[in-house]
This record gives C-alpha cells, structure tokens and sequence, in this order.
C-alpha cells in the first residue's frame, strides 16, 4: 500500500494519458452525503469484507476516507487479504483534499 497525497491524485485525475483509480470512499453514508469526490465506488468500512468481491484486484485503487486514518486500514486489508497490488491511500482523506485541492468542497 502506498499514500498519495490530494495533489499527487488531483494530477493523476487530470492526466488523459493515465487510466483512472477506483476511488474507493469507505466513509458512512451521512459522510458521503456531506462531501465526496467526483466518480467516488462508497463502500463503507463496516461492508469491506462482505463486499471486496465487487471490486478488481487488478485495478489500481485509492482508500478515502475523512483523514485518511480508515482508508489506510481498508488497503492495507485488500493488500493483504485479497491480493491487491495496486492499492493507494488517500493521505489526509477528504479534509486534504478540502484544503489543497478544492476549497469550495465543504468540511466537516
């Protein structure tokens, strides 16, 4: 498992040439519902082992959370119980992401 920062996905996101991450947002509904970002897979934390099925091990897939604290446990468990190879967490989660990358996102 690797950590990315805001910046490093923001980049990412808007590179053409790269294929996109799933962005798996493990935080709880009322979360999600607050603020999320765009195009986000919401699987919430206390589902990740009945529903890791749904996602690929192949792909490249980056953990959110709110500050990065159960995203990092999340792909740590799909690096480690599932075989994923390519797994990021999102340092700082949505917060980070709040506070370099689009301010107009809400905070909580």
């Amino acid at each position: 498992m690797q950590q990315i920062t805001a910046t490093e996905l923001s980049q990412w996101l808007g590179d053409a040439s790269r294929a996109k991450p799933v962005l798996l947002d493990v935080r709880e509904d009322w979360e999600v519902q607050t603020c999320a970002l765009p195009g986000i897979t919401h699987i919430p934390m206390g589902q990740i082992v009945a529903r890791a099925a749904e996602l690929d091990p192949d792909t490249e897939v980056v953990c959110v959370c709110h500050h990065g604290g159960r995203s990092m446990q999340v792909a740590n468990f799909l690096e480690r119980q599932h075989g994923f190879g390519k797994v990021y967490n999102l340092s700082g989660g949505v917060h980070a992401w709040a506070e370099q990358v689009d301010p107009a996102m809400p905070k909580y």
